[in-house]
């Protein structure tokens, strides 16, 4: 069977690629012995996780849901129920998984980083770069609650997932979209600052 028909198996061979490479290029042929190499796979989970969530951010915002809308408004067309029933749950499962492990995977690189504790960036302490930090560290949480708070349980009541009026559905629609379009909106800047701590604002 060919593994790339999997999503998991084609996942699991990336992975084992990946610790592959990292034991090659490593001189001594040592992997993760000091606290630095211990930091940087945190850092790889975290921009890994990272894309997922907001590559279905991106996905939700700029193609499904203006193609939903277009779905709507065409009446002799198919409609958007295969999208909702198949596509949303599956792409949302993704969501807000990566959402979750995004925010752990940076709030352990931060544990190890010691420079800039995790308590201090928080704090926007440690100049410019905690700061930095600080500030991509808060509107990751803001966006975390964004997920789990509002788009996710909004999210249900728009799939039928969960029984609700129509008066609900509606209000649901709206949160859901006004939560995530706020995520996209401080997605810029949070992309910014976890660039920039390393290499400066692009500003």
């Amino acid at each position: 069977m060919n593994p790339l028909k999997s999503v998991r198996a084609t996942i699991t061979i990336g992975f084992v690629l990946s610790v592959v490479i990292a034991f090659l290029i490593n001189n001594d042929g040592a992997v993760l012995e000091t606290m630095a190499e211990r930091w940087s796979l945190i850092v790889w989970l975290h921009v890994f996780f990272g894309v997922i969530w907001i590559g279905l951010l991106y996905y939700f915002n700029f193609v499904q849901v203006p193609a939903v809308g277009e779905a709507l408004a065409d009446e002799g067309g198919p409609g958007p129920a295969a999208i909702n029933k198949y596509v949303a749950p599956r792409a949302l499962w993704w969501f807000r998984w990566g959402a979750l492990f995004t925010w752990l995977t940076g709030a352990a690189a931060l544990h190890l980083y010691l420079p800039i504790s995790l308590h201090d960036a928080f704090m926007l302490k440690g100049g410019v770069m905690g700061a930095t930090i600080g500030v991509g560290a808060w509107l990751g949480t803001i966006m975390l609650f964004n997920v789990w708070v509002l788009i996710w349980p909004n999210q249900k009541k728009i799939l039928g997932i969960v029984k609700a009026s129509a008066d609900e559905i509606a209000k649901a629609k709206n949160v859901a979209l006004m939560a995530s379009r706020t995520n996209t909106l401080l997605s810029i800047p949070m992309l910014m600052c976890m660039v920039g701590y390393g290499h400066g604002l692009p500003l």
